[in-house]
């Protein structure tokens, strides 16, 4: 599941002083240099720095959020969602912080969940193409792959260019074809046998 379409992380600190909150000086400066060895790819650092700054403001959101971002690049999921959770529940209006979670349990094969945190981003923001995107994966690992095609169709729709959705809805549609195909076999369809051959066969 790529996500290509986020903002850097050095703007962040903009967004935040822009929304009238200040972090206070000696917080501001663990996010900043938290920020910077998230941008460098030393995501471990940055954890530890972003954690000084929760220290002195545990009661806002950004820095569990974005710690939650650091976690998820070491591939720690539970940190991760940990830190998404807590974000969360300060902030519960931000269609990022539920995209993002939604990444972690994904990468959990939670997809149950992956579908409720993707679902309530498209809430928040109904424009958000990605947030289509990842549901609609999620949706096709357990095999709904009606409900996929939908949220690959919707993606598109906002985002024509979506290289992924395309090949994610023909993923959907040969795996339909496929299970379509399998059920008529079985009821005796020797075209629909042959077909299934088909489709099995490596080309």
């Amino acid at each position: 599941m790529k996500k290509s379409f986020y903002a850097p992380l050095v703007a962040a600190l903009f967004i935040i002083c822009s929304a009238g909150a200040v972090l206070g000086a000696d917080a501001q400066l663990y996010f900043d240099r938290a920020t910077v060895l998230y941008n460098d790819a030393k995501y471990a650092e940055a954890v530890k720095e972003y954690g000084k700054a929760i220290s002195l403001i545990p009661d806002r959101a950004e820095p569990y959020y974005y710690q939650g971002k650091a976690y998820y690049k070491l591939g720690s999921y539970e940190e991760a969602i940990a830190d998404f959770d807590k974000a969360i529940i300060i902030k519960s209006d931000d269609s990022d912080m539920y995209f993002d979670r939604g990444l972690a349990y994904f990468r959990k094969n939670i997809y149950a969940k992956t579908i409720e945190d993707d679902t309530k981003a498209i809430e928040l923001n109904p424009r958000f193409a990605a947030a289509y995107q990842n549901r609609g994966i999620a949706y096709s690992r357990r095999g709904q792959y009606d409900e996929a095609i939908a949220d690959f169709n919707m993606a598109l729709s906002i985002r024509p260019k979506f290289t992924e959705a395309y090949s994610s809805r023909g993923f959907a549609y040969l795996k339909k074809a496929a299970a379509d195909y399998k059920k008529a076999c079985e009821m005796g369809d020797n075209n629909a046998c042959d077909n299934l051959k088909e489709l099995s066969d490596p080309q």
